[in-house]
């Protein structure tokens, strides 16, 4: 009579099918956070807050402040240390800075790891670039008249459709943005080089983010 085998000692475990180490799980990855901080309290915000990564795979938060020079800055630096960002931009145009506090607001802001998108002299300049390239200097009126043509209606600076109207122009925009920038060679100076705009490099780590 055939002997049957000794227990091993150990508890066999049901068969469950793969080892759980080798069990695909689907995991969304976690969204890259961006912290927006503008010197503007509708006109930035309400761009930012349309863009299309905003309701994809991007995780936005835009802040408008309606505050300027260096105290915007420094509330960035606040925010910033409130929760953990994958980038964190300011936005803000020359025309609401001093000319001695403009260039100054960059520095501060680059030595604390804020990357900004400036606009000299305004932030339709950006607008504008969805339309034609430009390189003489227009004020803030200027700017909203041109716009008000371009866009076939009256434009307000308050508008919160902006970005929807602009999107398919977007990659001109960032082309026009930047052959402006590369104009003024490598050693521009940010708050005398009108019109400028680095808006495009925000636009373009959004877009590069949401792929």
């Amino acid at each position: 009579m055939a002997r049957k085998p000794k227990p091993s000692g150990r508890k066999r475990l049901p068969d469950k099918g793969r080892p759980l180490g080798s069990r695909q799980v689907n995991v969304r990855p976690l969204r890259p956070r961006f912290l927006i901080v503008c010197e503007g309290s509708k006109t930035e915000p309400n761009y930012f807050r349309r863009f299309r990564a905003n309701t994809e795979v991007v995780d936005l938060e835009v802040i408008g402040l309606g505050d300027n020079t260096l105290s915007l800055v420094q509330r960035t630096c606040e925010l910033m240390r409130q929760d953990d960002y994958a980038q964190v931009w300011c936005v803000f145009d020359r025309d609401s800075f001093p000319a001695m506090r403009f260039n100054e607001a960059l520095n501060q802001a680059r030595q604390r790891g804020i990357q900004v998108a400036y606009s000299n002299e305004a932030f339709e300049l950006w607008y504008l670039l969805h339309f034609d390239y430009h390189n003489a200097a227009l004020s803030r009126t200027r700017y909203q008249r041109m716009l008000t043509q371009r866009i076939g209606k009256r434009y307000r600076k308050n508008a919160r459709d902006m970005y929807n109207l602009l999107k398919e122009q977007q990659p001109d925009a960032i082309r026009n943005a930047r052959r402006l920038l590369d104009s003024y060679g490598p050693d521009h100076n940010p708050e005398r080089d009108n019109p400028c705009t680095t808006v495009h490099q925000l636009v373009e780590e959004l877009n590069r983010c949401a792929r």
